[in-house]
C-alpha cells in the first residue's frame, strides 16, 4: 500500500485554564470570559492594560519593554478568572511583551501574532504527497493590505500569483479561500500548503493558472460578505490582470470560514459561479443562524441554480466535528430544491482534509 505523508500541525500552548480560539468553538459549548476577551487595551491617555484568562493562577505579572525598568505594574484579578495589569504612561511605539504567570513566562495567547507563529511540524513520505514542497516552477505569495470600508479598517489578506504570471500578460480566474475560526489569512499558505498544492497541480497539467486570494475572515459574516464584495473585489480587480464577472470567481472556506462561503455565496451568486464550504453546516440548535440559513435558501436557492455552475460540500468523515450540523443542513438544502453535490473524506475536522479538499477543488473549478 502506498505510504500516505501527512502534515500536523502541533500548538505549543501554555495550559492557562482557557484555550486559544479554534475550529471547535463555532460548536455548543460552555462559554468563557476568555472566547470574548481583549487582551490589550489603550486608553486615551496612555495607559495600556493587559489581560489574561488565569482564573487558576496565584500571581500574573507582564514582561517586556513597555514595563518600566525595575517597577511592578499593579495586578488585580476578578470575579470571572481575568487578570488585568495596568501600565501607565506609554509611549507611542513598538513594543513587545508577555505575561509571567506563577513564574512561567507565557506569550499572550490572544495576540494574533503568536497564534501566527504556533510551530509546524512538517513528516515527509515518500516525495510524491500533492502537498509537498518539490522541484517546480513556484508561484508567488504576496501580502497585501488594502482599506475596507466595511470594517473602518486597513486589513490583510495573502495572495498567491500562479509561476510565469508577471511575464505571461494573460489574465487568470480567481480562487477566494477562507480559514477557519482561530486561524486568519496566513493558515492557508503555511499549514494548508496553498501554494505547494497548487504549484504541484500546475506542474502536473491537471489544472490551469489562477489567482488564489486568502483574506482575513475573522469577522462577523455580515461584515465579511460587504467586504469582500465591495472591497475585496474591487481590490484584486483593480491590481491584478484577472478574468472578471462569476464564472471566473469561485468562493470556498473551511469551518467558520465555510460558513461566511454559505451565506456570502447564497446571497451572492450572481458573484461566484462556484461555491464550496467546507466542514460547516448551519446549527439546528442555533436559532437566529438556522433562521437567517433558511432565509437564504427561500430567498436565493432558485437563483443559485442558475448562476453556479458547481455548489459542492464536502465533509472530513463522520468524525468532522461540523457533519451532524451539515447533515441537517442538507436536509434544508432538499427542502428548497438547492441543487449541490456532497463529498465525504476520512480525516475528520483538520488541516489533513482540507489540504484534501483544495487539491479536489482546485481540480473542479474554472472548467
Amino acid at each position: 500500500m502506498k505510504k500516505h505523508a501527512f502534515t500536523f500541525l502541533l500548538c505549543i500552548i501554555i495550559l492557562v485554564h482557557g484555550a486559544i480560539v479554534s475550529q471547535a468553538q463555532i460548536f455548543n459549548r460552555t462559554p468563557t470570559p476568555n472566547d470574548t476577551l481583549h487582551s490589550f487595551l489603550l486608553l486615551p491617555d496612555g495607559t495600556v492594560l493587559l489581560r489574561i484568562y488565569a482564573p487558576d493562577a496565584r500571581e500574573v505579572s507582564a514582561s517586556g519593554d513597555m514595563v518600566p525598568w525595575g517597577s511592578k505594574p499593579e495586578s488585580v484579578k476578578d470575579a470571572s478568572g481575568v487578570w488585568t495589569i495596568t501600565i501607565p504612561g506609554v509611549k507611542p511605539g513598538v513594543y513587545r511583551y508577555g505575561f509571567i504567570v506563577d513564574g512561567i513566562t507565557v506569550n499572550d495567547p490572544k495576540s494574533i501574532t503568536v497564534q501566527e507563529n504556533r510551530a509546524i511540524a512538517e513528516i515527509r513520505g515518500d516525495g510524491s504527497s500533492f502537498w509537498e514542497l518539490k522541484n517546480v516552477p513556484h508561484g508567488d505569495v504576496r501580502i497585501v493590505y488594502y482599506y475596507s470600508r466595511a470594517t473602518g479598517t486597513t486589513r490583510r489578506m495573502h495572495i498567491y500569483t500562479p509561476p510565469g504570471y508577471e511575464r505571461s500578460g494573460k489574465a487568470v480566474p480567481v480562487l477566494y479561500l477562507l480559514h477557519g475560526g482561530g486561524d486568519n489569512d496566513r493558515a492557508w499558505p503555511t499549514v494548508g500548503h496553498a501554494n505547494f498544492i497548487l504549484d504541484n497541480l500546475l506542474a502536473e497539467g491537471k489544472i490551469k493558472p489562477m489567482l488564489v486570494v486568502m483574506p482575513d475572515a475573522s469577522i462577523e459574516v455580515k461584515t465579511f460578505t460587504d467586504d469582500i464584495i465591495n472591497n475585496i473585489i474591487p481590490f484584486v480587480e483593480s491590481s491584478y490582470r484577472v478574468k472578471p464577472g462569476k464564472d471566473n470567481r469561485a468562493l470556498a472556506g473551511l469551518s467558520m470560514g465555510g460558513l461566511h462561503t454559505l451565506n456570502t455565496g447564497l446571497a451572492n451568486s450572481d458573484k461566484f459561479a462556484w461555491i464550496l464550504p467546507l466542514s460547516t453546516g448551519w446549527f439546528s440548535t442555533n436559532k437566529e443562524m438556522w433562521a437567517e440559513g433558511e432565509r437564504l435558501l427561500k430567498e436565493n436557492a432558485t437563483k443559485c441554480n442558475q448562476n453556479v455552475k458547481l455548489f459542492w460540500v464536502s465533509m472530513g468523515g463522520k468524525e468532522d466535528i461540523a457533519w451532524q450540523n451539515c447533515q441537517n443542513m442538507m436536509k434544508l438544502f432538499d427542502q428548497y430544491g438547492l441543487r449541490y453535490k456532497y463529498s465525504e473524506k476520512p480525516g475528520g475536522h483538520t488541516w489533513f482534509t482540507w489540504r484534501d479538499n483544495l487539491y479536489d477543488i482546485a481540480q473542479m473549478i474554472f472548467k
